[in-house]
């Protein structure tokens, strides 16, 4: 199982961990995660399976709601899974109904949300609140997901004062759809995500940060499954990506490891 309480051993034991699986049983490790994280593993399952032969089972889904393929619906029909990782706030929702173990909780990287507008657009002036409200109702359109980063980015709307007239024109992405596709089919002016969503789509332009004090920035963590059938080889997992060599693709893809 995941642990916290372990400290600075946690980096030492998963080192022991991947130099000795190589000569062990290889595993399908099925790790469940949201879409902030989704280029990150990616980018770094094949590594962790040349490093120690187990086999990660990616499986994306929305962090909240009620369709589907989101991940709280999989865990409530009990789909398999080994590993969860999911901003703070979901992980203590998804603990509070029993779906995953509080105490294993390992925070991994801390994301930021960011702006964007297509490519070769205007690229409006968002550096303090007032001049970001100006850029908003300027905007013809914006689109942003009912995931972390809208939730957030609503409060903020609602903050300067234009939540309606920001809601009246907005446009949401299609199922499983990243904000950015949206603004750079030119459907929306300004588009509103984590950077970390941003970044993969190609056809937009990031803006500079949310003013300071409108910035939020959501803690993504792991956490183990009931059910799992794997717990070390997840753990393995885990402490890879708190690894250096995960920690400098990690930035890359717009999350700071925590």
């Amino acid at each position: 199982m995941l642990t916290r309480s372990r400290g600075p051993r946690i980096l030492a034991q998963v080192v022991a961990v991947l130099c000795l699986s190589a000569a062990v049983r290889a595993y399908d490790v099925r790790v469940m995660t949201s879409g902030a994280f989704t280029e990150a593993c990616t980018r770094l399952a094949p590594a962790f399976e040349q490093a120690t032969g187990h086999h990660l089972v990616l499986i994306f889904g929305a962090s909240m709601g009620s369709g589907v393929d989101t991940i709280p619906s999989r865990l409530s029909r009990h789909d398999a899974a080994d590993v969860v990782i999911l901003a703070r706030s979901s992980l203590d929702e998804l603990a509070a109904r029993g779906f995953v173990i509080p105490e294993s909780r390992v925070d991994l990287v801390r994301s930021r949300i960011g702006m964007a507008v297509r490519t070769g657009a205007p690229r409006p002036d968002i550096s303090s609140p007032e001049k970001l409200k100006s850029a908003l109702l300027a905007a013809r359109s914006v689109s942003y997901s009912t995931g972390a980063s809208g939730m957030h980015f609503v409060k903020v709307l609602e903050r300067l004062g234009i939540a309606d007239a920001v809601a009246a024109k907005r446009i949401a992405p299609r199922a499983g759809e990243l904000v950015g596709a949206v603004v750079a089919r030119g459907e929306a002016d300004i588009g509103v995500q984590q950077l970390s969503e941003l970044l993969p789509v190609s056809g937009i332009e990031i803006l500079d940060p949310l003013p300071a004090e409108l910035q939020q920035t959501i803690v993504y963590g792991a956490t183990a499954f009931p059910q799992a059938t794997q717990r070390q080889a997840a753990q393995a997992f885990v402490g890879f990506l708190r690894s250096e060599t995960a920690r400098a693709v990690l930035r890359k893809k717009g999350l700071d490891p925590a």
